[in-house]
């Protein structure tokens, strides 16, 4: 009777613990799905995010594509939320992190929200100065244009528009030429038969200008870049000039031609090629033409 007292007992305590053991596989399986469940709503919720982030910087970038002046604000504010996208990706994935984030992200939505609405206005803003603009233009376009009606009528206005308070050449030519014994000068286009080089050019009238000696200096570059003539440098402020001749005359408010002579300072043939002629009042140059000698 003991013993089948003892092996009740025994059947009762297996089963208590088969229940025990079978409670506790479900407990840990139902702990296991859950802690699945909940990774996988953190990791979609983690990507949200970064979708959501992703868009605000795709608008920051449309609209600093639209900005024709780069608007610092936008791109200080692009680079936080590049910054936060960054430390997203390897952040832990927990609720706590990821409440951190999602406060961030929500705070730089409402940055953006007011940094597009004041990058909007300002694209107002510059629209209408554009079309301001355009309109000024527009007037003064037609203010041009009737003072260009205006000079054509007045001939006296005219002059005093297109003429300024400085000497002005016109005509500048160089060619080679053969001086003979009696001192006739033949021009000639080779170069190893040219004694000298001649420059003539007119000095145009200006009634601007004062009368009373005056100063232009004449350059000439041969063919290998060599200034002729005296070769020497003369400086104007932070500039320099080296020319050949310095051409001197007395101006009377008239038009006046002036020929000079540039020497070659060894004794050796002119070079074959062309040749560029300069001139000068002071640092300004006020005259180009070209020759060539064969």
């Amino acid at each position: 009777m003991a013993n089948k007292t003892a092996s009740a007992g025994l059947k009762v305590a297996l089963g208590i613990a088969l229940a025990l053991f079978i409670g506790t596989g479900i407990y840990t399986s139902t702990l296991y799905k859950d802690k699945q469940q909940t990774e996988q709503q953190l990791t979609q919720e983690k990507n949200d995010v970064l979708n959501d982030l992703n868009t605000m910087v795709a608008k920051y970038d449309v609209a600093l594509s639209e900005s024709q002046v780069t608007n610092q604000n936008l791109v200080e504010a692009r680079e936080r939320i590049q910054s936060l996208i960054d430390s997203l990706k390897v952040s832990e994935n927990n609720v706590s992190s990821l409440w951190k984030y999602k406060k961030k992200y929500l705070a730089l939505q409402d940055e953006m929200d007011v940094l597009l609405s004041e990058n909007d206005r300002l694209k107002v803003e510059n629209m209408h100065l554009a079309t301001t603009l355009d309109s000024t233009n527009v007037r003064y376009e037609e203010s041009r244009m009737f003072n260009d009606s205006l000079v054509v009528q007045n001939t006296a206005l005219a002059e005093v528009v297109e003429n300024a308070a400085v000497l002005t050449t016109a005509n500048l030519k160089g060619f080679g030429v053969i001086e003979r014994n009696n001192g006739k000068l033949i021009p000639t286009e080779r170069a190893g038969r040219s004694d000298k080089i001649r420059v003539c050019y007119t000095v145009a009238k200006n009634k601007l200008v004062q009368s009373g000696d005056k100063e232009l200096y004449v350059q000439v570059i041969d063919p290998k870049n060599n200034i002729l003539g005296v070769n020497q440098q003369i400086k104007f402020g932070e500039q320099t000039l080296n020319y050949s001749i310095i051409s001197k005359f007395n101006y009377e408010n008239g038009n006046l031609d002036i020929c000079e002579f540039i020497v070659n300072s060894t004794d050796d043939d002119f070079e074959k090629g062309r040749y560029q002629v300069n001139v000068f009042n002071s640092n300004e140059l006020v005259s180009s033409s070209e020759f060539t000698l064969r």
